[in-house]
């Protein structure tokens, strides 16, 4: 799978036209007060809370923590602008608090949405035309009233001049416009994909007045105008930024924020380094802590804090997909063109060793692109996959219509000499030579390529991998530089390999065109790191993003899955399917956490006994 000419474009074209379409899935009539995918709804009109909150959760009170998930242009390791929802700068995090949408989803249910400055929404029979219904008391900061004109306003500006991970999603928009102060209709062009009015739903709320004076795609440090719980209070670029609550905000009340929004300050800091940043939590510079470095996990918690009970640990079970982690391979790059030559770097990877050497053997290899759910392809295709997959034999690898492929286990040596054969045989079979040790390519140019990151975090397992992919002949090499440059590399794709992660979804829909469709390949910013630009690819993506039923969005996931491991397009690196948490025990939660999240910061609340009792009241 590499980049298409006209010719497989227009194969591919009349490949997705062959394939069978499934039925637009049904849209219930009349007056909703929430959305998901199918139409399954837990709670009805009436709810007064979400179940798993605890409705006398105390307020007051700080939460301190580093960024743990990105969105838009942030990075994990910097910021220098509070706008980020465009493709310019790095953004800080947090700013998605200062924001209401019309709806907000349930951390309990797969993907359902319940109103927020929405009141309510009607759908149009055909499914092309949503009315959203407001509430009359929804508010920005300043007081002025957030109206229909509003939310037009910013779903227009965000499909315009918004980031590419947002404006490619919502190119199925055709118009959002405002009927009246309390109503908006938004309208879809036929074929849109089946989540986008939800997506839309979740969009950020601007002020059309606050724009008219200042340009949206700029960089700035200016806290923009919100109407969410939280606000802007402080912040020192790249070192930290805080939050404080709002205290007359207008939602405060509604069943979807009962038991919500309980710390007076939210602060997230940043550190360049995550050796660092974990002196600092021991030191109590921050209070809350995700683990994602099993060594630190299995080694790191012996100090006096921790030992004498004040920082408390706990692993908690994780019901999403676990995601898309690997090091990706920048098929736009000649030297990663060939599929056997990506597959043949892949197999110098020993994971067994590093997973027993490196990482305390904490992980389990990743094989699929919906790991640790039942998206994920097992086995022979079946034939409701096979009714999928057949319209596009003879375009697609013939492998796809046998077993899924999966990396192989090594023997654990750290060098396996049977995986390494196998990878010379492939990289022979590409039509490289071997000349005094160096590998080159069958133009005559060295197989050479740069690992690019921006932490030091992988670098022990990249310099194992290295060492084999020089027994093979290649000549690898690792850089670091810093997380502007980083980043910037990432949205002009000016990389060979990069390590990335990419959540997983339970009801994915529209948003994997932006990491593995044909359009994003070709857009500045976008997550398709690796380039992919398959027409078939594309034709399975759209399959994904119309399925009418969960049992459809299965079968059509499990044979996207069968279609993407076959292109080698990554080297899966690892998951653990558990959230591995830490912190100063200064916090409640609520006794059982939501499957489909851990409600982090919204749900917890500052304990201001056990404060007291650890000296840190």
């Amino acid at each position: 799978m590499s980049a298409p000419t006209r010719r497989t474009l227009l194969a591919g074209a009349a490949a997705a036209l062959a394939l069978p379409r499934p039925a637009r899935a049904k849209v219930p009539a009349g007056e909703r007060h929430g959305l998901s995918s199918f139409g399954e709804l837990k709670y009805p009109a009436t709810f007064p809370r979400f179940d798993y909150v605890e409705p006398m959760a105390p307020k007051g009170g700080s939460f301190s923590t580093q960024i743990a998930a990105t969105t838009g242009n942030q990075a994990f390791e910097t910021f220098n602008t509070l706008n980020i929802y465009v493709l310019r700068g790095d953004g800080a995090a947090g700013m998605d608090q200062t924001f209401d949408s019309l709806m907000v989803r349930a951390l309990d249910e797969p993907d359902a949405l319940y109103g927020l400055v929405a009141r309510s929404v009607t759908p149009s029979p055909d499914g092309l035309a949503y009315a959203f219904a407001l509430r009359p008391q929804a508010r920005f900061h300043d007081g002025s009233r957030l109206t229909a004109r509003d939310v037009a306003f910013s779903i227009r500006i965000l499909k315009e001049k918004g980031h590419p991970r947002l404006s490619q999603v919502l190119r199925d928009v055709v118009i959002a416009e405002a009927d009246g102060d309390e109503r908006v209709i938004v309208r879809f062009a036929p074929g849109r994909s089946r989540d986008l009015p939800l997506i839309v739903a979740e969009l950020p709320i601007f002020s059309e007045a606050y724009y008219r004076t200042r340009e949206f795609e700029a960089s700035t440090l200016e806290p923009p105008l919100g109407s969410g719980a939280y606000q802007v209070s402080r912040f020192e670029v790249g070192r930290f930024i805080a939050f404080e609550r709002v205290r007359d905000y207008w939602a405060a009340e509604l069943p979807v924020n009962v038991g919500q929004n309980n710390f007076d300050e939210i602060r997230y800091e940043y550190f360049r380094d995550r050796d660092v940043a974990f002196e600092a939590f021991k030191a109590g510079a921050f209070t809350w802590r995700e683990e994602f470095t099993a060594r630190v996990w299995a080694t790191g918690y012996d100090f006096p804090a921790a030992r004498e009970g004040r920082v408390k640990r706990e692993t908690v079970p994780d019901a999403t997909p676990s995601g898309t982690q690997g090091w990706w391979f920048n098929t736009r790059r000649p030297v990663f063109r060939d599929p056997r030559i990506r597959e043949a770097i892949g197999l110098a990877f020993d994971f067994e060793w590093t997973n027993q050497n490196l990482m305390y053997g904490a992980y389990t290899r990743t094989a699929s692109f919906f790991e640790n759910s039942d998206l994920k392809a097992t086995g022979l295709p079946s034939p409701e996959e096979l009714a999928l997959l057949e319209p596009l034999r003879g375009q697609v690898p013939a492998e796809v219509f046998g077993e899924p492929w999966s990396p192989p286990r090594s023997d654990g040596s750290g060098q396996d000499r049977a995986l390494l054969r196998r990878a010379d045989a492939l990289l022979r079979e590409a039509g490289c030579t071997r000349e005094g040790g160096q590998l080159t390519l069958p133009g005559g140019q060295p197989l050479a390529f740069e690992f690019l990151d921006a932490t030091p975090s992988f670098q022990p397992h990249v310099q194992s991998f290295i060492k084999n992919l020089g027994l093979l002949g290649i000549r690898a090499s690792s850089r670091l530089i810093d997380a502007a440059q980083y980043q910037s590399r990432l949205k002009e794709f000016d990389f060979d390999v990069v390590a990335a992660r990419f959540g997983g979804s339970v009801t994915p829909g529209a948003g994997l065109r932006e990491v593995y469709g044909s359009r994003a390949a070709a857009t500045p910013g976008s997550q398709n790191l690796c380039g992919l630009a398959d027409p078939a690819t594309d034709a399975l993506l759209d399959r994904v993003a119309s399925a009418a039923s969960r049992a459809e969005l299965t079968v059509a996931c499990r044979a996207l899955d069968r279609l993407l491991r076959a292109g080698r397009t990554w080297v899966p690196m690892w998951y653990s399917g558990t959230h591995r948490l830490a912190a100063w025990d200064v916090y409640g939660r609520p006794k059982e956490l939501p499957r489909y999240g851990l409600g982090v910061p919204a749900l917890w609340w500052r304990d201001a006994e056990r404060a007291r009792t650890i000296g840190r009241n």
